[in-house]
């Protein structure tokens, strides 16, 4: 008599509601036993390792690499090997219940897998240090890499299997993948590289009669951190009473080679201690406000995934040189992918630096429970009245947008003039 299980999709943290599928790394048929590899899942903040939930033969999936997978719905279903260490998780389906082709019926939520040293979430190990990745390498087609390095390679179009390794034991690194792609080397074949919505349009000619271009013209499933943006941006648009105050900081006190960024967290910081209600989260549900006397300052990151918000924690206990190498560690992590996903959340006020590539003023979006954002403008040169006539200064635009029903309109100009008093002080 077999037994089979199923093993529901965990939540990967932060209460996400899904997550897509990267990569398998058993096969179907394939004998697992209890916490081996068994699949990377990419949330709308990291790739997780999800490990096996028990040992036995894995009997079927819920999908392929690219398909998203609701978290509490049925992931893999495993026959049961009684000789083999386990752990009482999912459902007992009893004998009989094989790779049938119909979704397995609901089952209660398996208990998380025990945290362990290098756990970055309840389900296994987060790709967030040198060390973790050493240790959750996996070899698939003689090559060993952990699932984020695995979603860079694929991503930049590099075959891993070309790539020369440079970590322990063989295992490929996020550098060694990021210096092939810089050299030209190690290009994937183009059929891997193509995406799978657009290969299917690839030959069909367009109404010109000449062939679609690839990744064009195509209805394309929004995934990952474009997927999340969707789900938050909408929140927002349904939660928020959203006003916005514009204005100008005038730098012409400012020595050459300011740091832009810094200058705008640091005034962040000096307003928060002068109008505390703009650092505040709001729980209209239940109908609390709360004010921190921390500053978790969240930097929206543009990035090709799309728009992440990265937290530099403790702002107001940091100088200058922290605050900048705190904002550049956040910065190389996005690049590949690395952060914690506990990185992405639990800011307590929002920042936009927008300016850095177009436009002087916005009407940016509150991500609740925050009640406040502020974005920085394209730096111009504008005319300004001065003692006998008049000069050109340098002036930085400035947008605040804050949930009316958590703040007032004074408590908002009084932030934003405690913000603009800081920047154009000389130091």
């Amino acid at each position: 008599m077999s037994t089979t299980q199923l093993f529901l999709l965990p939540d990967l943290g932060e209460g996400l509601p899904d997550a897509e599928i990267v990569e398998w790394h058993v096969a179907i048929g394939q004998k697992v036993r209890l916490d081996e590899p068994l699949v990377s899942m990419e949330t709308a903040k990291a790739v997780v390792e999800v490990p096996a939930p028990c040992s036995g033969t894995l009997l079927r999936v819920a999908g392929k690499p690219g398909d998203v997978i609701a978290t509490g719905a049925w992931l893999a279903e495993f026959e049961i090997d009684p000789s083999l260490p386990q752990r009482a998780t999912g459902h007992d389906t009893g004998h009989g219940h094989g790779g049938g082709h119909a979704p397995a019926p609901a089952a209660p939520t398996p208990s998380p897998t025990p945290p362990r040293e290098d756990a970055g979430t309840v389900v296994g190990a987060m790709q967030a240090s040198g060390e973790v990745r050493r240790e959750a390498a996996v070899a698939i087609g003689g090559v060993k890499a952990v699932p984020a390095v695995r979603a860079l390679a694929k991503k930049l179009g590099i075959d891993l299997a070309r790539v020369a390794p440079s970590g322990a034991d063989g295992v490929v690194t996020l550098a060694d993948v990021k210096r092939a792609a810089e050299r030209g080397e190690a290009p994937a074949p183009a059929t891997a590289r193509a995406m799978p919505q657009a290969s299917a349009t690839a030959s069909a000619p367009d109404r010109a009669g000449q062939p679609a271009e690839a990744g064009f013209d195509t209805d394309a499933p929004i995934r990952g951190v474009r997927r999340n943006m969707v789900r938050s941006m909408a929140a927002a648009h349904a939660e928020v009473v959203p006003t916005t105050l514009m204005d100008d900081a005038d730098l012409h006190a400012w020595a050459p080679g300011e740091d832009i960024t810094v200058r705008l967290v640091r005034a962040l910081v000096v307003a928060s201690a002068a109008e505390p209600a703009m650092n505040a989260w709001l729980n209209a549900r239940e109908g609390t406000l709360r004010r921190h006397s921390r500053v978790d300052v969240g930097i929206a990151i543009d990035h090709p995934d799309g728009l992440f918000v990265a937290t530099l924690r403790g702002a107001e206990r940091m100088d200058a040189a922290a605050m900048r190498a705190g904002i550049s560690r956040l910065r190389d992590g996005l690049k590949d992918r690395s952060l914690p996903p506990e990185t992405l959340s639990g800011y307590t006020i929002m920042l936009s630096n927008f300016g850095k590539f177009a436009g002087k003023y916005a009407t940016p979006v509150v991500v609740p429970p925050c009640v406040c954002i502020v974005a920085a403008g394209r730096l111009y040169h504008g005319v300004v009245p001065v003692l006998g006539g008049i000069e050109t200064h340098r002036l930085l635009p400035l947008s605040l947008t804050f949930d009316h029903r958590a703040a007032t309109g004074g408590e908002a100009a009084r932030f934003l003039k405690a913000m603009i008093d800081d920047l154009q002080r000389a130091r």
